[in-house]
Parts: structure tokens; sequence; C-alpha cells
């Protein structure tokens, strides 16, 4: 009985081991990004993301828990607007704030994860005139704590994130090209 237990620690201490390693071999920093091609202008596109009270329109995570509780402060759009949520499980809880609105090319937002775990990333929007289309560009990126890194093992943030960006850009899409 003895030896099985010490088997069953050392093969523990293996995989422990082995995650860990793996872990310590990703990146101190992620960046996740998708882009969409718009028949619309990018002033039509701009004000959809520059004011949070617009995101109920088209933001991916927007459906997922019915009793969302939201919180509007700062300015009412564009640089110092702030938009703050606490959700279920599936939205979890954390804070937006836009750092920068160049109308009608760019938005820069600080934000900060608080549930279920922490992280402080920044996402940015551009938009680039392609004659009469727009191309839309959403990036995530910032830091890649351990405790990511050691999620980063089991799954593909790009893949995770990457889709809510893709439904978004696409409810955009839907909604600018009306």
């Amino acid at each position: 009985m003895f030896e099985t237990l010490v088997i069953i620690a050392v093969v523990l201490a293996i995989i422990i081991a082995i995650v860990l390693i793996l872990a310590s071999t990703k990146p101190d920093t992620f960046r996740i990004q998708r882009g969409a091609v718009m028949n619309a202008p990018a002033d039509k596109i701009f004000p959809l993301i520059a004011d949070f009270h617009q995101w109920l329109d088209w933001s991916p995570w927007e459906g997922r828990d019915p009793a969302l509780k939201r919180t509007y402060s700062g300015a009412e759009r564009g640089k110092g607007a702030v938009y703050a949520w606490d959700g279920n499980k599936n939205v979890g809880s954390g804070r937006m704030e836009i750092l920068e609105a160049s109308s009608p090319s760019k938005v820069v937002i600080k934000l900060d994860f608080l549930k279920p775990f922490e992280a402080h990333n920044t996402a940015e929007f551009t938009m680039l005139p392609q004659g009469g289309a727009t191309d839309v560009t959403w990036v995530m990126h910032g830091p890649a704590p351990f405790m990511s890194k050691i999620m980063q093992v089991f799954m593909n943030m790009d893949s995770m994130i990457g889709k809510d960006f893709e439904t978004g850009l696409a409810n955009l899409k839907t909604l600018v090209e009306k």
C-alpha cells in the first residue's frame, strides 16, 4: 500500500513539474486580434464603440447574463467614459474606461477584470477606411502572469476570446450595414 502511494505521489509530482515547465515557456504578454471589413464609413462605426451605452446592441457578452448589473460613470461617451459590470459566471465582473477616442479612427480602453480572476489589459479598436468600407480591428493585449500561463497549457485563449471578438465584430457589421 505504501509503495502504491509513493508511486502515485511521484507520478503527480512529475505531472505538476511538466505543467509548470510548459507554463514557463509561455510568453510574458498576450495579444488577441480579430478584424472585419464593414460596408460603412468609420464615422458611423466609431460612435457605437466610443459610447458604452451602444455596446448593448453588439457586444458578444451582453446576452450571457439577463440579470447583468451595469453602471455607467465618467463622461457620457469618449475619453473618460466608464462602464462597470457585475454578472454571473459567464461574464464575471469588471470595469472598462476609455483612455483615448480619436474620432473616427481609434478607441483605446483600459480593461480591468475582477472576477472570475483579476486581469488588467488594454483593448484597442482601429477603423481604417478602405474605399467605401472600413477595416475594423479589435485587439486585446496585456501581461500574462504565471497563473495565466498555467491556464494556457490547457486552453487556447486566442481561440476562446477570438471567437467572442469575431461574434462582436459580426454583430457590429450587421448593425452598421443596415
